[in-house]
């Protein structure tokens, strides 16, 4: 029971003996090789994301009382990264003072599925009540109906993007899970974003693109060309999911054709591992971090391999999830201190130490873990999105 275990002993308490502030709530995320504190900045992100980690890890893995304790911390710290609009910060201080807001609107959405989990762990109702909060500010920012100043002139570049369809459809699929009054709403949007992922345009025959024109078709400029393939997989799986959650043949062969297409743009065949951008057509990347080897797209193209042998029973989805994991324990894992490195070069050198930034915390790996451990004792995948 290597990722149970690995979970409870050592990832976990990576973050729950360094990073909780129980003098102000919260977490930190900037973390150093060590776990030492290297800045007081807190990402809000994490906020939501640690709330999620913590609360999941006490309903499906173990009912450690520390999880429930660091959950119970963070939660109510929560309502300190809410500004007077309702919209949540990015970052705040340690205190949980705004310091910088986004426009996007993914704060909200991983305070929702936060509070969803941490209702269900600890049976607050007022959680529940939050999380429909943030979900309901998410949902209305997704939908137009809060205007956010849009990134790009809409006059000269009108492009959607794949990130907030697939960030959506997870956190219905949470929030369908815990908040059972209103489980059909939540059905319906991620039916809604199951729908637009497999038929919005992203889906290609060569790729699944990160951004398209507003009526779904191809843009060939270098950001319609993009491709991120940790995305990519990780959208693979969370369409798999719903496929079977919902009995949706279509999402779970398309999960399987998204894997496919993904694997010969994103893997690299000399030093191993999934990169961080390509262009569909080979031309460059404009990311200048494309071939950067980063901790979370190892994560859900394992999450994405062993669901689809798990369905389909190809060796090949196997091999694809063992190699990724043996390349992940020899590079990212640090057995001495604990946790995983984040960021490699391309030849899997090192690229810093650190163990958390505002981006990286706990979320991608221990969501791994936590899915592993259901394979790992026979348990149907179902389970952890009911």
């Amino acid at each position: 029971m290597y990722y149970r275990s690995q979970l409870t002993d050592t990832l976990l308490p990576f973050w729950l003996d360094n990073a909780i502030d129980w003098e102000n709530g919260g977490i930190f995320t900037c973390l150093d090789e060590k776990g030492k504190i290297y800045g007081t900045e807190k990402s809000v992100w994490f906020q939501g994301r640690a709330l999620w980690s913590f609360s999941k890890a006490y309903t499906l893995i173990e009912r450690d009382p520390r999880y429930l304790k660091a959950a119970k911390n963070i939660y109510e710290f929560l309502a300190k990264c809410t500004d007077t609009d309702g919209r949540m910060y990015f970052t705040v201080t340690a205190e949980g003072k705004g310091i910088q807001k986004r426009r996007y609107y993914f704060s909200e959405t991983f305070a929702a599925i936060g509070c969803a989990e941490y209702y269900r762990a600890s049976g607050n109702r007022q959680a529940l009540l939050d999380a429909r909060k943030y979900f309901d500010v998410a949902y209305e920012c997704f939908t137009g109906v809060r205007q956010n100043e849009p990134k790009f002139n809409q006059e000269t570049v009108c492009l959607k993007a794949l990130s907030p369809v697939m960030i959506m459809l997870s956190t219905a699929q949470t929030m369908r899970a815990a908040d059972i009054d209103q489980k059909d709403r939540y059905a319906k949007i991620a039916a809604e974003c199951l729908d637009e992922i497999l038929h919005g345009g992203f889906l290609t025959e060569r790729a699944l693109l990160e951004n398209v024109s507003a009526d779904g078709n191809a843009v060939n400029t270098p950001m319609g060309r993009i491709v991120n393939p940790g995305h990519s997989m990780e959208a693979a799986w969370f369409v798999m999911l719903e496929g079977l959650l919902v009995d949706n043949k279509e999402a779970v062969e398309a999960g399987k054709k998204i894997i496919d297409i993904t694997i010969p743009l994103g893997w690299d065949k000399k030093h191993g591992g999934m990169i961080a951008f390509t262009d569909v057509s080979g031309q460059p990347p404009m990311q200048l971090e494309w071939d950067m080897k980063l901790w979370w797209p190892q994560c859900e193209t394992m999450i994405a391999a062993r669901l689809a042998y798990k369905l389909f029973g190809d060796e090949k989805y196997w091999w694809l999830y063992r190699d990724t994991e043996e390349y992940c324990k020899k590079y990212f894992v640090d057995e001495k201190y604990g946790e995983w490195y984040g960021y490699l070069h391309y030849d899997n050198t090192v690229s810093t130490t650190l163990k958390g930034n505002i981006f990286k915390g706990p979320f991608h790996i221990p969501r791994l873990y936590m899915i592993m451990a259901l394979f790992e004792s026979g348990t149907s995948i179902q389970t952890y999105a009911t």
